[in-house]
């Protein structure tokens, strides 16, 4: 039994920083390892972003404050075997999908 008491006691420790109210992704946030807005612990949570009032699932990085996303073009790729992204502008909002329904959203006010 006091395996499982250390279990639980561990687990509840871990899930009290992702309840906390000011827990909101970055203003900025990459995909791309060599971008120096890339940040594996915070995308290993999952972010959601919210585009122009819609759900998106395809930003390779995004700016709040600055107002813009990139998305990949198509399937082109460039000559070091990256993909080719667009930028494109407009309300961005983010938040840390593993927070449940109502999550605290980070938007440029």
């Amino acid at each position: 039994m006091p395996e499982t008491d250390a279990a639980a006691v561990a687990d509840t420790s871990a899930a009290a920083p992702a309840a906390s109210a000011t827990d909101v992704p970055p203003d900025h946030l990459a995909i791309n390892p060599r971008s120096p807005f890339f940040d594996e612990e915070k995308l290993r949570r999952g972010i959601g972003i919210r585009f122009k009032g819609a759900v998106r699932t395809n930003i390779e990085e995004y700016s709040i404050s600055e107002g813009w996303v990139r998305v990949q073009a198509g399937k082109s790729m460039d000559r070091n075997g990256n993909p080719l992204t667009i930028k494109l502008s407009g309300p961005v909002e983010a938040w840390y999908e593993d927070l449940g329904d109502n999550p605290p959203v980070a938007k440029k006010d």
